[in-house]
């Protein structure tokens, strides 16, 4: 897999700076400034770990972007970011990037998500869709619905109006993969890559329909509906903590991500943060609407930064995509 173990000057701060083991740094001695930007999904989480970490280390200035998955590569892969939050694994093009630019990086699990499917509440008839559905409502076809009532018999004849992720988004790049294959999504959709435009549009259209990371769905139940999709077993399952984790939430299931610049890491106050990310990080997850990866997983990500392994877990040697279930890939 893209990986190799670099041993860095880092790996002496750790004797100092590690909380893996229980040992608080003393966090109020750092100074410095710790760079972020990428996924909007991931952003609450990092964001939350951030102010946390903000009351401990107040010389440290941390700053977390929102500028997409895909934005946030771009800026990670030349150099620009310490860190890069990302709501997918990075694709072989940023791989290559990277590597052309003479940037390592660490790549560390932090939750699951459930990427959510939500209507307005006035909308009562869509009662579960399938990926066929969803298919007739995003894909650009000459048979796309217009209509509710294009997307299944019966449902009324109400003009659908969508909003999604920015093409820049992880999540825009997830949904495509589910939903579209080889197709295209369609054009005349309203996208931001802020996830809360992406509310305000949904909960103020009777016909609207969205997609976005499920703890923005958590946090705005009172003005949205996430509508169940049936998954492989024939089951219409909405997102909760208890599905997404046990998967049986899918195709939309996934796990996020944060990459940091091996390079950065030698930086006490980087090392500390990412240090702090997994003391604080899972509960913080589960506190703003994400769910907790298994303690496995942790573990094998703790160790990868420790040990200073670089690389992704998702790309085979030649490049190839690696699939499955994070617990799998992560063994």
């Amino acid at each position: 897999m893209f990986q190799r173990t670099v041993l860095t000057a880092a790996a002496i701060s750790l004797a100092s700076l590690s909380v893996a083991q229980g040992q608080s740094a003393d966090l109020s001695r750092l100074k410095g400034a710790v760079r972020i930007d990428g996924s909007s999904t991931v952003y609450p989480i990092t964001e939350a770990v951030a102010e946390e970490f903000g009351k401990e280390a107040s010389d440290v200035r941390v700053t977390v972007g929102i500028s997409g998955t895909g934005g946030g590569f771009k800026r990670f892969v030349v150099g620009e970011t310490d860190i890069s939050d990302a709501s997918r694994p990075i694709k072989a093009a940023e791989y290559k990037a990277a590597q052309d630019n003479g940037i390592e990086f660490i790549e560390l699990p932090v939750a699951y998500d459930g990427l959510s499917i939500v209507v307005n509440h006035d909308n009562t008839w869509a009662d579960q869709l399938t990926v066929d559905e969803l298919k007739k409502i995003f894909l650009d076809t000459e048979s796309k619905a217009m209509t509710w009532a294009d997307v299944r018999a019966g449902w009324p004849d109400v003009a659908i109006k969508i909003y999604a992720p920015g093409t820049d988004s992880g999540t825009f790049d997830y949904f495509k993969e589910v939903v579209a294959e080889e197709g295209s999504i369609r054009g005349d959709m309203s996208v931001s890559e802020d996830d809360n435009v992406l509310v305000r549009g949904v909960a103020g259209d009777r016909g609207a329909i969205g997609f976005f990371g499920c703890a923005y769905y958590f946090e705005n139940k009172e003005s949205l509906r996430a509508v169940p999709i049936v998954n492989s077993d024939g089951k219409a399952v909405g997102p909760t903590p208890e599905t997404i984790e046990n998967g049986t939430y899918n195709p939309f299931s996934r796990p996020l991500f944060i990459y940091v610049n091996a390079e950065s890491k030698n930086r006490p106050e980087v090392n500390a943060f990412v240090e702090f990310y997994f003391e604080q990080g899972p509960d913080l997850a589960d506190e703003v609407g994400y769910v907790r990866l298994p303690e496995s997983v942790y573990d094998r990500a703790r160790n990868n930064f420790h040990n200073n392994r670089t690389g992704t877990q998702f790309l085979d040697a030649e490049g190839n995509k690696v699939s499955g279930p994070v617990t799998e890939v992560y063994q």
